[in-house]
């Protein structure tokens, strides 16, 4: 059994590792000389291919691991908060603690090989750290190291459900680092393709993953198949739905990085096209797999294996986006703007922000099923709630994909303007949505097998969860984000960039939600305030913004002017851009509280009416006995004044 194992390990990586390798052996100097890099030797050339390959398989052989054991694994009510043993949880042990060991050779063998020399110069004292320093991907492999090791700390030590939680995340953040710092960062219109990359990524990982973990324990536990055609039948319902995500993101990326040339006139076309007919064939076999209720993974595994090695090879060779005119704007953005921001611009100039726009279709399509599967029963839910979640998220689509959201980069007026929507009117809709209640409601309880509503229910109680949602912990990150953001040098580092200018408006996004949903939020937080706590909690909000946009506009030198000037755009004006930012923020940052304000007092006024009808009606039944304990209280006292 160990040497089938080790047999089946080694053998995967390898099949992963090879067809970059051979891409290396077969360009030789010229995918380095292309974009004017020097060729760092063919053994370096070939040691880098191959780690690449492996870790890229590494990492969703591990994500698929961990989903599996987190929500595939089969488990009782009762052992629902707890880790169980098994098969999944040690090839999930041991792909992370391969994941940790692959990445810590990338971080080593990129640091010379993304400078043009070779391994033996790390054998020079002092070498590494300004190698390290000079390019992105050593940095980025080594946010991979960490975020692999915390996924494998998490497998080794963990013993409840809930510790893998941070792992998953961790593991999601470790992948898509070399990525975001990769090809899809550069060239024209590199923010719809480093988006669709960024989906890829995680849509792999997540949905393809667990086939290639089902596959393995198959090949581990081939006498013991009592529960697998359960799994099997999961993982290829999820396998099915990511493979038409990969697909469709696939094609984004191809189109990215063709840039407007013939798929077969180039070596990254060709390879696009054998990526495409790979994902194609995995449709066709999971396909085939449930209608003939075939339950081995075999094939399915090992197209998607094929899949990511040759993606590995295609980060070898240069792509024609590489290659074709760009301007300093399309550098930094992706795009041009050479329009000044008038209201007229702004309104009728859209470009599609390719992740919010997915987030805001799926949240709304997830929201309607839920309501249309919860009214199948029966059961009704407030039409109000379904326009506040549906219209929170059309005010995110609108704040990225609008003529605001294609100018935030460029002005930083408009850009203030769209982090005012995202932080404190966006959230304000969508935390009355009560999307958490309506999940708990929907979710069938299973008193055998623990499922969805299990899942909730354990995070609502974790107690990180219960530190991190601590009203004073979310105060200081609502708050302090805005100071530790503009007057440090992390604002102009962020917008320089496609896929932190992203990050950015997720935290936005976040850090608003997590702060309403304390004061006006349908669900029940895990640290509840009382309504008088939350209209303090709000009034202790709004001299900080108003003190955030006097700073703004008073500040004595221009926020992230490098990169403003950087863009050279003849209609920029950065001084009254900054003050419209500053005067943005202050009402921006006012006018939501005072609406958060109303529409808390509304909901105090409709808790106390409530109140008040219920207590009627228990007046009415005879079921309160309050008055008449009141009463047999006065009745006593006056017996006892008799009595003396």
């Amino acid at each position: 059994m160990k040497q089938r194992v080790v047999l089946l390990a080694v053998g995967s990586l390898l099949l992963a590792a090879l067809p970059a390798v051979a891409a290396n052996l077969l360009s030789g100097p010229a995918v380095y000389e292309d974009i004017h890099r020097e060729f760092p030797g063919l053994g370096t050339a070939v040691v880098a291919a191959g780690l690449r390959g492996a870790a890229d398989l590494a990492a969703l052989v591990s994500l698929g691991a961990v989903v599996a054991v987190l929500f595939l694994h089969p488990r009782s009510i009762r052992s629902a908060s707890s880790v169980r043993f098994g098969p999944d949880l040690t090839l999930l042990t041991w792909a992370s603690g391969a994941w940790v060991v692959l990445a810590a050779a990338n971080v080593i063998v990129s640091a010379p090989e993304s400078n043009g020399l070779g391994m033996g110069r790390l054998l020079e004292p002092g070498s590494f750290g300004p190698l390290y320093m000079f390019g992105y991907m050593p940095r980025a492999w080594t946010v991979t190291l960490v975020g692999a090791l915390v996924l494998w700390l998490c497998s080794y030590w963990g013993t409840r459900w809930t510790t893998l939680l941070p792992g998953l995340w961790a593991g999601i953040v470790g992948a898509l680092a070399p990525v975001v710092v990769g090809q899809i960062l550069v060239g024209p219109d590199h923010d719809i393709g480093g988006d669709a990359g960024a989906l890829q990524v995680i849509a792999g990982g997540v949905l393809l993953g667990p086939i290639l973990v089902t596959a393995a324990l198959q090949v581990i536990r081939h006498d013991e198949g009592g529960r697998l055609p359960l799994l099997v039948g999961r993982v290829s319902r999820m396998g099915l739905v990511g493979a038409a995500v990969v697909l469709v993101t696939e094609l984004v990326v191809t189109w990215f990085k063709l840039a407007g040339t013939t798929p077969w006139g180039s070596v990254t076309g060709v390879l696009a096209l054998v990526r495409l007919a790979l994902l194609v064939a995995l449709i066709v076999a999971l396909v085939v797999m449930q209608r003939r209720s075939v339950h081995r993974m075999a094939v399915p595994a090992l197209l998607i294996i094929m899949w990511v090695a040759i993606g590995a090879a295609m980060t070898r060779i240069p792509p024609p986006q590489y290659f074709v005119p760009t301007s300093i704007p399309q550098v930094f953005m992706g795009f041009e703007v050479p329009d000044a921001p008038t209201l007229g611009t702004l309104m009728s100039t859209w470009r599609l922000n390719l992740l919010f726009a997915v987030l805001a279709v799926a949240g709304i399509a997830f929201y309607l099923a839920m309501v249309i599967a919860l009214r199948r029963r029966g059961t009704s839910w407030p039409i109000s709630r379904v326009l506040l979640w549906c219209g929170g998220w059309l005010v995110v689509l609108a704040a990225t994909s609008s003529g605001f959201g294609k100018y935030s980069a460029p002005d930083f007026g408009v850009h203030m303007v769209v982090h005012m929507s995202l932080s404190m009117l966006a959230p304000i809709l969508l935390v009355q949505g009560g999307v958490i209640t309506l999940v708990l409601r929907t979710a069938r309880v299973d008193r055998r097998r623990a499922g969805v509503h299990s899942w909730v229910t354990q995070i609502l109680h974790w107690r990180l969860l219960r530190v991190l949602y601590h009203p004073a912990f979310v105060f200081i990150i609502f708050i302090g984000s805005y100071y530790g953001l503009y007057f440090t040098p992390l604002f102009e580092t962020m917008m320089s960039v496609h896929w932190a200018h992203q990050l950015m408006n997720l935290h936005f996004l976040a850090t608003g939600y997590a702060y309403y949903s304390l004061i006006i939020g349908v669900d029940r937080p895990p640290r509840p305030l009382p309504h008088i706590g939350k209209l303090g909690y709000t009034f202790a909000a709004m001299p900080f913004h108003a003190f955030f946009g006097v700073a703004i506009i008073s500040a004595p030198s221009l926020f992230a002017e490098n990169y403003y000037r950087s863009l050279a755009l003849p209609w920029a004006d950065l001084e009254r851009s900054q003050q419209t930012a500053g005067a943005v923020a202050w009402a921006g940052g006012e006018i939501p509280l005072i609406i958060a304000i109303v529409a808390l007092c509304i909901q105090w006024a409709r808790q106390d009416d409530k109140e008040a009808r219920r207590r009627d009606r228990h007046l009415d039944r005879g079921l309160d006995t309050e008055f008449d304990a009141y009463n047999d209280m006065l009745k006593k006292l006056s017996d006892r004044e008799r009595t003396r």
